[in-house]
């Protein structure tokens, strides 16, 4: 019987899965350089850990690796349910939450490498995380996409650490008992997007959209939906998504370095968000909460014919 421990964790409602043993070796490289093998050679592990029966399309993985700086407590290389991730906000707060009760880390902070830079995360006193985010940026404002059923959208493309549309003119309000019809509308925008060519820098594919609408709680800036690239939507504010409004906000003029933005998800999780300037570029803070859920060992019965999870359910 082989067998995969995991410890699995919710940021803000949003769950990730830490995978602590049981993964393959992936050498002495560079973590972009483990994730290029994970997914070509070994990509069994991330669908035993996410897909049905052991997962569902909302979970996120995080592979926990030795880190490429000796300065770093770890390496994390993310995966759901479609692929891998660039990087996680919400996943970052549950990989220190982790780092946490496994003993490894205690209050202070701390550096983790991604596969797409190093992230500074701080674990408070009170038990919530701030993670310093990769450096973010809007790369197109007022942007028009022809969305079929729907006409034309307005949105910005930008970077939180992974791509995203920012609806600007959404004809649905962000409430909870619209999720149905705002995840047609977010997987309209995107097939739209990919059918019309509107990419990132790069012509990297927009696989997040993000509709905003009014804060339900008071004191708050604004409520977020948010569609990842499995098609489900984020149970959290979204942190890369959170990264990727503040530099939008920085560059319509509406944010100044340092000014507080609290965005809440569409079930009501919390982000408080913020930016500062650091060599020209826009670093982002992202703070959130994050708690233990489970510690559990994955059983792969080399009987089992779904024994690499069910294939075939996820659009």
């Amino acid at each position: 019987m082989q067998t995969v421990t995991v410890i699995d964790s919710h940021t803000e409602g949003e769950p990730t899965r830490v995978v602590t043993s049981g993964g393959p070796s992936l050498g002495q490289r560079p973590l972009a350089e483990k994730k290029r093998l994970l997914s070509e050679q070994h990509d069994w592990l991330r669908s035993a850990v996410i897909l049905e029966p052991r997962g569902n399309d909302v979970l996120v993985g995080a592979l926990l690796c030795p880190p490429d700086h000796p300065e770093s407590v770890a390496g994390i290389i993310f995966f759901n349910n479609v692929g891998y991730l660039h990087m996680c906000g919400h996943g970052m707060i549950g990989v220190v939450k982790t780092l946490e009760f496994l003993g490894k880390i205690g209050p202070g902070v701390h550096q983790i490498d991604s596969t797409v830079g190093r992230i500074s995360a701080e674990l408070h006193q009170d038990g919530s995380v701030s993670i310093q985010n990769v450096a973010s940026y809007c790369w197109q404002k007022d942007v028009n996409v022809d969305v079929p059923g729907f006409g034309v959208i307005l949105g910005d493309i930008s970077w939180g650490g992974n791509w995203f549309f920012l609806v600007q003119n959404s004809p649905l309000e962000v409430i909870p008992q619209n999720i149905p019809q705002l995840t047609l509308f977010t997987t309209a925008i995107r097939k739209a997007l990919l059918a019309q060519q509107i990419t990132g820098d790069n012509g990297m594919e927009i696989d997040h959209i993000e509709v905003f609408g009014p804060a339900l709680f008071p004191g708050n800036d604004s409520r977020n939906f948010v569609l990842c690239p499995g098609m489900a939507y984020d149970r959290s504010p979204c942190g890369t998504g959170t990264s990727a409004k503040l530099a939008t906000l920085a560059k319509h003029g509406k944010l100044k370095p340092g000014q507080e933005w609290m965005q809440e998800s569409i079930i009501g999780g919390l982000f408080r968000g913020s930016y500062h300037i650091q060599d020209d570029l826009l670093i982002p803070r992202i703070t959130g909460r994050a708690f233990i859920t489970a510690q559990a060992s994955l059983i792969l019965d080399p009987d089992d014919p779904f024994k690499y999870g069910i294939p075939g359910i996820t659009p």
